[in-house]
């Protein structure tokens, strides 16, 4: 029997030595060390010994199955490692190509137009306050001091879901709804930022919806140099601590009396150019003191309180402030054009 241990053991591993794949080093493990395998077979017969030479054989045939457990892991591993390294040498990388870029994205112009505004009168103490875009007859023009059939209302032709439901032309009605909420006994200092809607042919400058951001001051004492002051620093934050700003006479139902603000062209700096049609000046937004009329249909007595309003549009701050010259870019979302102003 100890003979035949050997020979197993040689056999073994003579064989796992030429061995050229892990298939075969499996069957040589089924071969020489499974239940039906050789070294298997040899003790079955470890019966017929006696007690002298079974603990002999018994450590003879440990260290048999060590040797060739051993040899088979060996020549696994160095398989396992030549497969590697061929693997290696046949999908060689060059690490010096440049890799594929990770486009990453950034925010919408307009969101960071409205996200600087809103800082800015956040830091003056404004609260930022939104509303519904699907809105009544009643808040987005009766509120407002424009009765039915009042001419004032053929500016702002709509959409209108029903005879009393719209889309809203204007963030106003969400200060009319505010106004109302304070039941006229509170001051208000409030922005009111969002999406509004007018029935216009799309062009260049015009679009059937765009965004709009509106202010409210409500308190007692109110006077149109604060409207003023307020736009003042609206400018300079916007468009530099060099423009300046006048206000010319207009009219708006919900405020009297009403202005147009201009603002120097920074193109020319006032001198006139394309840009301001010779003017100097750009206009950007409207406003004026608050209507008593809307006043006291919120429940504000007028004889105490007073306040001033104001509203401008997104897309036409970011033209005039990035050089953008048609809204349309900024809904077509065309790549090419966004990515230009991911850092704005």
């Amino acid at each position: 029997m100890k003979e035949e241990l050997q020979a197993i053991e040689s056999e073994a591993l003579a064989a796992v030595e030429k061995a050229e794949d892990s298939q075969a080093l499996q069957e040589m493990k089924v071969k020489y060390l499974g239940k039906k395998g050789s070294l298997t077979t040899v003790l079955r017969g470890m019966g017929k010994l006696s007690k002298e030479e079974r603990p002999v054989i018994g450590e003879l045939a440990n260290n048999v199955r060590a040797s060739i457990t051993e040899a088979l892991d060996a020549k696994t591993e160095k398989l396992e490692r030549e497969a590697l390294d061929k693997q290696l040498e046949t999908e060689t990388i060059d690490v010096t190509l440049p890799g594929n870029p990770i486009h990453v994205g950034g925010r919408h112009l307009l969101t960071s137009i409205m996200e600087e505004i809103e800082d800015l009168f956040i830091g003056m103490g404004y609260e930022v306050k939104e509303g519904p875009e699907v809105e009544t007859d009643y808040y987005n023009f009766e509120k407002l001091n424009l009765p039915k059939n009042h001419p004032a209302r053929d500016m702002q032709d709509t959409f209108f879901i029903t005879n009393e439901l719209l889309l809203r032309t204007q963030t106003s009605p969400v200060q009319a709804r505010t106004m109302e909420a304070y039941q006229g006994n509170r001051p208000i200092k409030m922005i009111c930022p969002g999406k509004v809607y007018r029935r216009d042919t799309d062009d260049a400058t015009h679009s059937h919806q765009f965004r709009q951001i509106e202010g409210l001051v409500v308190d007692k004492n109110i006077t149109l140099s604060d409207l003023k002051g307020t736009l003042d620093v609206f400018a300079k934050k916007m468009f530099g601590k060099d423009r300046k700003i006048r206000l010319r006479p207009s009219f708006f139902p919900f405020t009297e009396p009403s202005v147009e603000m201009d603002v120097s062209c920074k193109v020319c700096n006032g001198e006139g150019c394309s840009v301001c049609k010779q003017t100097g000046w750009i206009e950007i937004l409207g406003g004026g003191m608050v209507h008593p009329r809307v006043l006291e249909m919120s429940g504000y007595d007028s004889t105490v309180y007073s306040g001033f309003a104001f509203g401008m549009g997104q897309e036409r701050i970011a033209m005039l402030k990035y050089g953008v010259n048609d809204i349309r870019h900024f809904y077509t979302n065309d790549v090419r054009f966004l990515s230009q102003y991911h850092q704005a």
